[in-house]
């Protein structure tokens, strides 16, 4: 009998019915201890008929081992794992610990979310997964990624996690907190649990708090105790249950107990493990015997099962110190089996009582074990354990640093700081006290803002400029980009003195580094050829995803290189994509959908930046959420959506972290919308700020055309003419094609007569311009000639315009291009034919696009870390939006 909670019922038959349809879902159930979580778990068992159910309870001793959850759920489904793609199997393998290939951190999430379509392949699938509080964050991060990717499947998963313990954020599931019971509904459990006088269920439902267990528990206890209860002591409900099963383990006798903390301390081994530790201390199998009679306890050829966490917690904390360490002792000592060895170590640390350096070596090695995994929360606990039980203080300080790295990298920022700084104070090292000034300096562009996050990393770097080199690049690399997102030119020249005084290192990179400080300070002319020559250094590396080779690809952009930038990044991002590295994916996406976005590949830089922010978001990368979200903007304002342009540009400007780049790239956003709305000096005035300064040097001297734009709509060619040097030294210097047709537009746009004319088609006849400049040229072109009465010339110029901005998604300025038309007399085409691909979603079009070059359903969801029942789905959404009725007919069509 499940009483009061009707609600939470109903909840779990739609999540059951919607999976068994093939919607996945996921739920979120909190609660203080005894509220009733485990009992809708095992409703939501009994409803779930024609299911397969996989039932996970969380075991605190094993929240330290990585993966320990994930094995126990998939342990029966092993033998699958040859269905998934290689890199995701081999990734589980791993961290199965039955392989010892490194392992990308987010890899073992998309292989979680593979193995969960696979399973529910079969009949639908309902995960269950108690105690999740106590899962290891390697599994916890891996089940979470999966659940919230999964869509199409028939797979319902719901965790029970306990107030008041560890942890258990989940952003993006559903969750909902179970109240306490009124007063009526734990009457009725009290009646129903046994027969007492009224005055004593009055009581207990007093002393409950409405806490069904808690209930349960003192109305059991009254039929044993006597007819007047004791008197209500000042606990909560939590605290009574506790203190209930406490006095319970008091009162069995001392054999009985020290099996049962052996139990308590490693809830993961089977029976004779725990057997064979319990003859370590003299005790047997029957001394389980009493805590069965009492409930306390279930026992099982598998192992012990405490019939409440709380039990289990009530053992341990009840054993004095020495019978703990006793129990961890003889556990470490049956553990034999290599599979083990991580356990093994913990419990040598549980029985140190001080500085150990075997046991903290055996937790070295354990970090070590979970870096290879992809385990990095592991890793950093196991480090920080061991740097405690480690008597020299400059060891200490090394693993204090190592774990900081391992914590920043499991996104655990304020413990990263917080390890970091106590490592850097014991460490004599200089280039473990510039790595911990680096970790910090991370920590800072997330959590403050870019500049300090590049003053940090400056300090950092320098001690270690001589001795170093390359490590100093690294950091004065990350310092340098920072100014650069901060678009300060005094931290920029700080950091080109910098790498100017490293005495070795990688002189390319050095070089275009110092080049690409110069060219936001305004020395352009220095600049570019240093950042070429790094820039075809790094393109001819020809593999492997680098920082090198994606600021590289960067500078390639800011120098005029387009096409080649883009090939670049296209292929970094395949490479990251092939060897699962999510962690890296949004960071390469960024340059790569401003390279798209400005060659004009619209519909390619939405699929990638939707992409990108979705994973950004799941990995906890926030500030780079915000950057992402600058050019989602801009794309918005490109494809029409001026609300969303502003929705998204207003997140930008609000974010306290003052990412001037993304500041920038935000203000251009809204500066389109207003030019487009046909408000020019508004936009005018936002596009001021975006070209002055660094940003104007940076990607942002693109934005220069629109200033010189809307400063002649409005009249003003004084303004127009601000910024006109700056874009005539970016094609000078650089020798960009698409820079000087760019610059030929504007030209055209301040000339007159025969000279504007000439400009505009010198402009139209550059080479590698892309097609949205080039139908932006048109638009102003076609303009110019409706102005000077050249009717047929204006009409072929527009319309052309007109088909390019529908073709690439740029529906934005088609209102522009029909009152244009209009004015000439002209009909404008008419809506987007069937068969195009402007109706589909950014991932419609990824799925679709990868499915007309014959991937099969499993190759694109290995590519996009989705399920191929939700990459179906997506193609059977698309298949009515572009005109088709089979998989064949898409390779026909232009996407």
């Amino acid at each position: 009998m499940i009483v009061g909670r009707s609600a939470e019922q109903l909840r779990i038959n739609r999540l059951v019915a919607d999976a068994k349809d093939g919607r996945s879902r996921s739920l979120v159930l909190r609660g203080e201890a005894g509220i009733g979580k485990t009992v809708l778990l095992d409703y939501a068992e009994s409803v779930a008929h024609g299911m397969r159910v996989l039932r996970v309870v969380g075991i605190e001793s094993e929240a330290e081992v990585a993966y320990a959850a994930l094995q126990l759920m998939f342990v029966r489904d092993l033998d699958r794992l040859g269905a998934l793609p290689g890199a995701q199997a081999e990734a589980l393998r791993a961290a199965f610990g039955a392989s010892s290939v490194p392992v990308e951190r987010g890899l073992p999430g998309a292989a979680t979310l593979s193995l969960l379509s696979e399973i529910a392949g079969d009949r639908p699938l309902l995960c269950l997964l108690d105690d999740a509080q106590w899962f290891d964050q390697s599994s916890i991060d891996a089940l979470l990624f999966a659940v919230r990717r999964l869509h199409a499947d028939s797979v319902a998963t719901i965790f029970a996690a306990r107030d008041g313990g560890p942890a258990f954020p989940a952003p993006g599931v559903e969750s909902v907190t179970l109240p306490r019971l009124g007063a009526a509904d734990a009457a009725r459990i009290a009646a129903a649990s046994a027969v007492l006088p009224s005055y004593v269920t009055h009581r207990i439902v007093g002393e409950s708090e409405g806490n069904p267990l808690a209930i349960v528990e003192l109305a059991a206890h009254a039929t044993e105790a006597p007819a007047v209860p004791a008197p209500i002591t000042p606990l909560s409900a939590a605290g009574r249950l506790e203190e209930h099963f406490r006095r319970q383990v008091q009162g069995l006798g001392e054999p009985t107990r020290t099996v049962l903390l052996l139990a308590a301390a490693d809830h993961g081994s089977a029976l004779p493990t725990l057997i064979t530790a319990a003859a370590e201390l003299g005790g047997d199998v029957v001394d389980f015997e009493p805590a069965e009679r009492s409930r306390l306890v279930h026992v099982t050829s598998d192992g012990v099962v405490f019939r409440h966490p709380l039990i289990r917690a009530a053992v341990y904390q009840e054993a004095p110190f020495a019978h703990r360490v006793a129990a961890h002792r003889a556990l470490a000592r049956v553990l034999t089996d290599p599979r083990d060895a991580d356990r093994r170590a913990w419990h040598v640390a549980a029985a140190a009582g001080g500085p150990d350096d075997a046991a903290a070596d055996g937790l070295e090695q354990v970090a070590q074990r979970a870096t290879g995994r992809g385990a990095a929360a592991a890793a950093a606990r196991a480090l920080d354990r061991a740097a405690q039980l480690t008597a020299a203080p400059a060891i200490r300080g090394r693993r204090l640093v190592t774990a900081a790295r391992a914590a920043y990298d499991a996104g655990q920022l304020d413990r990263a700081v917080e390890l970091a700084g106590a490592g850097a104070e014991l460490t004599g090292a200089p280039g473990e006290v510039a790595e911990a000034g680096w970790i910090r300096a991370q920590v800072a562009y997330e959590r403050t803002s870019p500049a300090e996050a590049s003053r940090i990393a400056l300090e950092a770097a320098g001690p270690v400029l001589a001795i170093e080199p390359d490590l100093a690049v690294s950091i004065l690399t990350e310092a340098t980009w920072c100014a650069r997102d901060t678009a300060d030119p005094i931290l920029l020249r700080r950091c080109a003195e910098r790498l100017r005084s490293i005495p070795a290192g990688p002189t390319l990179l050095i070089d275009g580094l110092v080049g690409f400080a110069d060219l936001l300070c305004g020395d352009i002319a220095s600049a570019v050829e240093p950042m070429r020559r790094a820039f075809l250094a790094a393109r001819d590396i020809g593999s492997g995803v680098t920082l090198e080779r994606l600021n590289a690809a960067f500078m390639g952009l800011l120098i005029g290189e387009d096409e080649p930038a883009v090939a670049m990044l296209d292929a970094q991002v395949a490479e990251l994509r092939s060897r699962g590295e999510l962690g890296w994916l949004p960071y390469a996406q960024e340059p790569l959908v401003l390279a798209q976005l400005v060659t004009g590949r619209i519909r390619d830089a939405d699929g990638n930046v939707a992409e990108a922010m979705a994973l950004a978001e799941e990995l906890g990368q926030d500030l780079e959420v915000v950057v992402l979200s600058a050019m989602s903007a801009w794309l918005a304002a490109v494809r029409g959506d001026s609300a969303g342009a502003e929705r998204l540009a207003v997140r930008v400007l609000d974010d306290p972290r003052q990412h001037g780049m993304a500041a920038a790239q935000a203000t251009w956003a809204l500066g389109l919308v207003d030019l487009m709305g046909g408000d020019p000096r508004r936009a005018l005035e936002r596009f001021e700020g975006v070209c002055e300064g660094s940003p104007g040097r940076d990607i942002m001297v693109r934005a220069v055309p629109d200033h010189i734009e809307a400063a002649v709509r409005v009249g003003d060619t004084a303004r127009a003419q601000r910024f006109m040097p700056g874009l005539a030294d970016w094609a000078t210097y650089t020798k960009s094609p698409a820079a000087f047709a760019l610059l030929l537009r504007c030209q055209g746009l301040l000339d007159d007569g025969e000279a504007a004319d000439r400009r505009f088609e010198e402009s139209l006849a550059a080479e590698r311009c892309g097609p949205y400049d080039h139908a932006r040229t048109r638009l102003l072109f076609g303009e110019w000639l409706r102005r000077h009465r050249r009717r047929t010339a204006a009409k072929e110029q527009l319309l052309k315009a007109y088909e390019t901005f529908d073709r690439i998604g740029a529906h934005g300025w088609l209102p522009r291009v029909r009152a244009e038309l209009t004015a000439l007399g002209e009909t404008a085409p008419g809506e987007v034919a069937a068969g195009s691909a402007a109706g589909l979603t950014p991932q419609e079009l990824q799925v679709v696009r990868r499915a007309a070059l014959g991937m099969s359903n499993r190759e694109i969801a290995a590519e996009l870390f989705l399920s191929p029942r939700t990459v179906g789905h997506h193609l059977y959404k698309a298949y009515p939006k572009l005109g088709v009725r089979r998989r064949a007919e898409l390779g026909q069509l232009d996407l």
